[in-house]
Parts: C-alpha cells; sequence; structure tokens
C-alpha cells in the first residue's frame, strides 16, 4: 500500500583479479651489485604507490556501492540462505532461464581471483567472459557498456582487496534452446550497442554526470523498461516495466500518471534517492533494499546530479491506469465492504480520507502509486508488509506489517479495490485471482 517511485538502481557487476608477476628476477641474480639495491628501490616504490592504491581502492568501493554490485552478488534468506558479501549465490529467474550470480571475491578457485584488470574492462565493457565468449544479458552489460575505464579499473582494485571467500554457487539453469550459447552472438547483434557514455552537448556537467550514473553505472533501465521474451529491452527508456525476476512492477519515471519527478523539486529528489522518503513519496520493496544498500551512500554531488537529470526526462506516452468501475449496485457492494475492511485494519495509519501521516505513514489519496494500471505492487505491500529502507538517517523506519496470514485473498482484492476508487481515486477493480497469483510469486 506505499507508493514505490523506482528510480533506480537494482544492479549486479563482475570482478576480476589484480595478477602481479615480479619482474627483473634474472637481471638480480646476474649482477649482485643490483640485487643488493633491488629490495630498497621495490620497497620505496611499494611505500610510494600505496597511497594511489588506497585512492583507488576507496573510489571504487564507493563506486561499486552506486552500482550495488553487493545487492546482485550476495546470497539473501529468499535464495535458501544468506551468503557472504560478493560471494554470489543470488537467484535470478528470467523468461529463459535462472541464472545464479557468481563468487567476485579474490578466491582463485571459486572466485575470480585469476581473472585481469583487462579481463574486467571486456566484460564491463564488451560483456564478454574471460576467455571471449559473450555473456547472458542477466549481466546488464547493455547499460555497463557506458562505465568509463577509469571507473572500472577502481572498481576492480576495490573488487580485489576484498577477503577471499570459498563458496561454490550452483550453476546456471537455461533453458533451451537459449542454453545454445552461439545464439547469443545473433542477440547481441541485435540489441547491444557497444559504448562508454558521451556527455550530451549543450547540457550542464552536472547533468551528463547524472545521465552517466543513471544509464550507466546505475542501470536504471535494467529495472525501469519493459523487456521481450528474449530479456531486451524495448519500448520508452525508462518507461516502467516488470522487473526482471521478481513480481514487483518498476513504474514508468516518465508518465505522470505513474512516477515521474517533472514536477518535483531537487531537494525532494534527492531525499527520496538518499532515505527512500518525501513528503510526496515512500519507497518500498525491491527499491528499498537498493537505497538502503546503495543509494544512500552517494555524494550530495551525486545525488543531486541524478536528480537534476531525473527531473530533465521529457514526459513519456500516457499509460492506462485500467478502466476504472461503473458504479454499478454490485460495485457499490464491493466498495462498502472494502471500505469495512479499511476502517478495521487500515485507518488508524492512513487516516480517514487516505490523508496518512507525513513521514510516516504515506497518503492513499491522490497517490499515483496506487491507481496504477496493474495493482501488483499494492498487493505485494498488503500481504509482505510494506517498509521505508533502513538508512543511516532513519535506522528504524516505520512499516506496515504484512497481512498475508490475517486476510483472505478475497478481501485484500475488497480493500485494495475501495483504496483504488476513494477520496478521488480512479482504478480498475482487483480480483481475488491476482491476489492469488500474486500470494504464488506468479507475475
Amino acid at each position: 500500500m506505499k507508493r514505490t517511485v523506482i528510480a533506480s538502481l537494482a544492479g549486479a557487476a563482475i570482478s576480476l583479479a589484480i595478477w602481479l608477476a615480479p619482474e627483473g628476477r634474472s637481471s638480480i641474480h646476474a649482477r649482485p651489485s643490483q640485487a643488493l639495491m633491488a629490495p630498497v628501490v621495490e620497497e620505496q616504490a611499494d611505500t610510494a604507490a600505496q597511497p594511489a592504491l588506497a585512492g583507488l581502492v576507496s573510489r571504487g568501493a564507493y563506486l561499486a556501492r552506486a552500482g550495488n554490485c553487493m545487492g546482485c552478488h550476495t546470497a539473501r534468506a529468499g535464495d535458501g540462505a544468506a551468503g557472504r558479501p560478493y560471494a554470489g549465490g543470488h537467484i535470478l529467474a528470467t523468461s529463459i532461464g535462472t541464472f545464479v550470480t557468481p563468487n567476485i571475491t579474490p578466491d582463485t578457485e571459486t572466485g575470480i581471483g585469476g581473472w585481469s584488470e583487462e579481463d574486467f574492462w571486456q566484460a564491463l565493457n564488451a560483456g564478454k567472459s574471460r576467455n571471449g565468449a559473450p555473456l547472458y544479458p542477466a549481466f546488464p552489460y547493455t547499460d555497463y557498456t557506458k562505465v568509463t575505464r577509469e571507473d572500472a579499473n577502481a572498481i576492480f582494485a576495490y573488487l580485489q582487496s576484498l577477503p577471499p571467500v570459498v563458496q561454490h554457487n550452483a550453476p546456471n539453469r537455461i533453458d533451451f534452446p537459449f542454453n545454445f550459447r552461439p545464439l547469443l552472438y545473433i542477440w547481441r547483434a541485435l540489441y547491444f550497442t557497444q559504448g562508454v557514455y558521451r556527455p550530451a552537448s549543450g547540457e550542464s556537467d552536472e547533468w551528463n554526470r547524472g545521465a552517466y550514473l543513471v544509464q550507466g553505472l546505475g542501470h536504471c533501465n535494467a529495472c525501469h523498461t519493459t523487456r521481450n521474451p528474449l530479456g531486451a529491452s524495448q519500448g520508452n527508456v525508462l518507461g516502467g516495466g516488470q522487473i526482471m525476476g521478481s513480481n514487483w512492477y518498476a513504474p514508468s519515471l516518465t508518465s505522470f500518471q505513474e512516477v515521474s519527478t517533472a514536477d518535483w523539486t531537487i531537494p525532494e529528489i534527492m531525499r527520496l534517492l538518499k532515505t527512500g522518503l518525501s513528503s510526496r513519496a515512500v519507497t518500498t520493496g525491491p527499491m528499498a533494499s537498493v537505497i538502503s544498500d546503495s543509494l544512500q551512500h552517494l555524494t550530495d554531488a551525486d545525488a543531486r546530479a541524478m536528480a537534476v537529470y531525473l527531473k530533465s526526462l521529457p514526459p513519456g506516452a500516457p499509460y492506462s491506469r485500467g478502466a476504472a468501475p461503473a458504479l454499478t449496485e454490485e460495485v457499490d457492494k464491493q466498495l462498502r465492504r472494502g471500505g469495512e475492511i479499511y476502517e478495521t485494519h487500515c485507518l488508524d495509519c492512513h487516516g480517514n480520507f487516505g490523508q496518512g501521516q507525513p513521514g510516516v505513514y504515506p497518503a492513499l489519496a491522490g497517490n499515483r502509486g496506487i491507481t496504477l494500471a496493474s495493482p501488483i505492487n499494492a498487493i505485494r505491500s498488503i500481504l509482505n508488509g510494506g517498509y521505508a529502507p533502513v538508512t543511516a538517517s532513519n535506522p528504524r523506519p516505520y512499516g506496515m506489517p504484512p497481512f498475508a496470514q490475517i486476510l483472505p485473498d478475497e478481501e485484500i482484492a475488497l480493500v485494495l479495490s475501495y483504496i483504488r476508487n476513494a477520496w478521488g481515486n480512479r482504478g480498475s477493480m482487483v480480483t481475488a485471482v491476482q491476489v492469488d497469483r500474486s500470494r504464488k510469486g506468479a507475475q
């Protein structure tokens, strides 16, 4: 029952490891006088390199956070068991099969300890594995190709600095015929355009920084777009779509009928990105995790740059909210029953008129997230509960308890139909079948 504004960043990253080969040993053995000096020279070089390496690792840690690499490369309770950070094991269901994210710690046996900096760059920029084979687009290299070589090197250095974790992950389970890897060459020819982000002329440095973060490192389009049966983005950029491997819908960031922020102020967008809360919205579901794991760590400058870019997006095509019901006697009866359920379970927090409590419980009246064409996000929030992200500024956020064990499917459908058609809201009726499908994890 929360409005979910999904501004980006569901994510994944691959990583590799630095391989340092000692040089010059033959000349040391050949010339003893140089051999005596060599350790001193190497020590001086190492000492001089330490601050530069530390700076690179620190920058890479920030960029890995901004790209939410850990979010995909860490197993969670929903995967069967929680895992170690960056050790992989997260299960990602797609239209062509099930992928299990790899271990990207620098363990040489189960991780990527044998990869080089160049291997990492090829994976990020060209979508190719260490042996040159094309990667499946479950790894969003279609977005990561926009990341600069400098940022890729920094992320690589950070991931290489992590403690190695020995963790064997299950293999991918890709459906036939998609498990025939040569088909990826056809897919790439149709849907992949390689290339680092090029700043747009006529736009400010701040706007271009925001575009780079949203389009590239943040890979927002990986969630906020419709995908065809082959897993390729289609339709308008950031125009909304079903989240791959999830039964949540990532709404359009360009449509005023969904969650465009074109009429927001820059500070309002920044606050939402960094805290998940604003006077106009509360994020829940997958976006709450993105903010908790990733976006809250953005610098103010980067959060502002993203806000500037998001606010500038041109309006997308209007979206249908679904057919609002004609107020027949039967519909009126159902809405009255839904209102009674609302009074029992929802009124104390969301108010008599759906006004909510700013910063605590979101308003339901006039909430575009409530009247989306698909009610799936609202259904998920009622079933599983809705909680704002845990952040440094809001370590114990208010939330809505789950009602999956309290209300049957029919009553959830009734109360949600009421909310979608009360206080000036107009949306389609929700059915018990839709609730049942969501309860069972169907999209």
